[in-house]
């Protein structure tokens, strides 16, 4: 069965000490697991995908603008991959089994090309590490489940700034989707 990876806002505003939206040392105690998978996947060929949230300054008509304060914004640092997994990235991003791509949603598949990179190379199971586990994760993972792929949620590889939401994302994902959560 092909596999994909998909990396999910591992960047420094979601992860880092000062980040304007960390989930802190949760986010931080995952990073060598995300940085071992990705290299994983990358060395077998599979398809390793980075999904980064991207705003811009001053947009006050994204919905986010009124729920968090301004974060991942495009050319600034906090927008950067967190830690090794950055030197992995720029490592491989060469690659034709890598994809960075932006999304402006929670769902990686939201308003993105995703879905057809998936397709057109046969994709049916997705790997998904990264942060929040409650939110962009969960959202991922609920429109993959929708779409039909089988879902692995890698748990030593998710965290959130929300212990109690995080717990219940990953029931949800056994529960409700039938994901496999290892």
């Amino acid at each position: 069965m092909n596999r994909a990876l998909i990396n999910i806002d591992y960047t420094n505003d979601f992860v880092a000490e000062n980040g304007a939206l960390t989930c802190g040392e949760p986010g931080q105690k995952i990073e060598s697991k995300i940085v071992s998978l990705t290299e994983e996947f990358t060395e077998k060929g599979d398809y390793v995908v980075f999904a980064v949230d991207t705003h811009y300054e001053n947009d006050h008509h994204h919905p986010e603008s009124t729920l968090y304060p301004p974060h991942n914004i495009s050319n600034t640092k906090g927008i950067e991959l967190y830690g090794s997994l950055k030197a992995v990235y720029e490592n491989n991003k060469d690659k034709e089994n890598v994809y960075y791509m932006s999304k402006t949603r929670y769902s990686a598949f939201a308003g993105t090309d995703l879905e057809i990179k998936l397709r057109e190379r046969g994709i049916e199971e997705l790997h998904l590490v990264g942060v929040c586990t409650d939110i962009c994760v969960l959202h991922t993972a609920v429109d993959a489940y929708n779409k039909g792929f089988n879902i692995v949620v890698r748990e030593d590889a998710v965290a959130s700034f929300n212990q109690v939401g995080h717990e219940w994302a990953l029931g949800h994902f056994k529960g409700s989707m039938g994901a496999t959560v290892k």
